[in-house]
């Protein structure tokens, strides 16, 4: 059963929670939010599943759920539908549990509108004129600025 794409993660831990976006390709794990970068790899067997989830900080804030920067988490979990949820712990963080729910992001597969056609002479006419010599609309003239 092929899991690819592009996941929105939930994730938390008994020190907090956080969001970011998990693409799986082909057993490999990436993505990231706005301060760390997530990588790793994941076997999968019909609907359930093992993964090994690393983390990298690229900028500065908060540490991460499990208290510390860099971690290497191991996870099982389940596919169901177009969510998968998973639990773990990290070495870094011995008996602090992890949480993370995946939603599989759908991308729209309808084709762009296409434009319409150019307007008519009478939907032109609807539209608001100018003053033909821009430079003589004085709009400011007779009022007092300052």
């Amino acid at each position: 059963m092929q899991r690819d794409g592009q996941y929105a993660a939930w994730f938390r831990t008994p020190r907090g929670e956080g969001t970011g976006i998990v693409y799986l390709a082909n057993g490999t794990i990436s993505g990231g939010d706005c301060m760390f970068a997530y990588g790793g790899s994941y076997q999968l067997v019909d609907d359930r599943f093992t993964a090994t989830l690393t983390t990298r900080r690229f900028a500065d804030g908060p540490t991460t759920v499990f208290g510390c920067d860099e971690v290497e988490a191991e996870l099982i979990g389940q596919f169901n539908g177009n969510r998968a949820v998973c639990t773990g712990t990290a070495r870094q963080a011995p008996g602090v549990r992890f949480e993370a729910t995946l939603f599989l992001q759908q991308h729209e597969t309808d084709p762009a509108p296409r434009p319409r056609e150019a307007p008519t002479r009478a939907e032109l006419a609807r539209l608001p004129t100018f003053p033909i010599n821009r430079r003589s609309a004085k709009p400011f003239a007779g009022k007092r600025v300052g």
